[in-house]
């Protein structure tokens, strides 16, 4: 038995850059795609939210010039774009997807409904939210939240390329150790960067749990589904 019914996947944009410096990795593509096959052959139900980091950042853009709005907007056709690679490696191995958007650009996906993606869910369909909020000044993290809460999920599992919560950055910090589970107050005082302020509060205050583990790692996915303690457990 999965540890997990229904599941909102978050996953990062440059996670998908893989051993390049922009775009898409096919390799890394096709293990993302098969670890979710794995989960959704368990029967899970999967929603997930991509960045677009890979592509194009809102917010970096806007520190090189290009108006705030726009940028975010350049950013939401990202996250459609990486959405759309991974419901098409999806469905080459056999999971059947539906895209769906923020804002409305029919075909290339459906427009968002709360209803119209439990329906999805409940008949196998893994679910890729794409298009963030729809609205500037929202990161995809604040997305994932929005997703999560709405669809009902257990838990919002947030892949990256560490394996969980750490007390200082484990990339510049040999000393800094992990944290097998945290609360929300507790990242707020010690000013962790788990995701951005909005979303974390949105789970809080709707008490969806968050789970930190490295995606990168293929079968990681499975284990955390099995119950494994391979990452970091927010909570409040």
């Amino acid at each position: 038995m999965a540890k997990y019914k229904r599941i909102l996947l978050k996953l990062s944009g440059e996670s998908l850059m893989g051993s390049q410096n922009y775009g898409i990795d096919a390799q890394r593509l096709a293990e993302y795609a098969e670890q979710i096959k794995e989960v959704s052959q368990m029967g899970v139900q999967i929603g997930i939210v991509i960045g677009g980091g890979n592509i194009f950042r809102g917010l970096s853009g806007a520190a090189k010039g290009f108006d705030r709005v726009k940028g975010d907007q350049m950013g939401m056709c990202a996250t459609v774009i990486n959405s759309l690679a991974l419901s098409s490696a999806l469905n080459a191995i056999g999971v059947k997807t539906k895209v769906l958007t923020a804002i409305r650009m029919e075909p290339i996906g459906e427009f968002y409904s709360k209803w119209k993606a439990i329906e999805a869910l409940e008949d196998g369909y893994v679910c890729i939210f794409s298009a963030g909020t729809g609205n500037p000044y929202f990161t995809t993290d604040t997305g994932s939240s929005l997703r999560g809460i709405e669809i009902e999920a257990d838990v919002m599992l947030k892949g990256t390329r560490v394996d969980g919560i750490y007390t200082a950055d484990p990339e510049k910090d040999p000393a800094a150790t992990k944290f097998s589970e945290i609360t929300y107050d507790e990242i707020y005082n010690r000013g962790l960067k788990v995701m951005d302020l909005t979303a974390t509060t949105m789970c809080k205050e709707n008490n969806l749990p968050i789970y930190v583990f490295n995606m990168d790692i293929v079968g990681n996915l499975r284990r955390v589904m099995d119950g494994e303690e391979i990452g970091t457990l927010v909570h409040n």
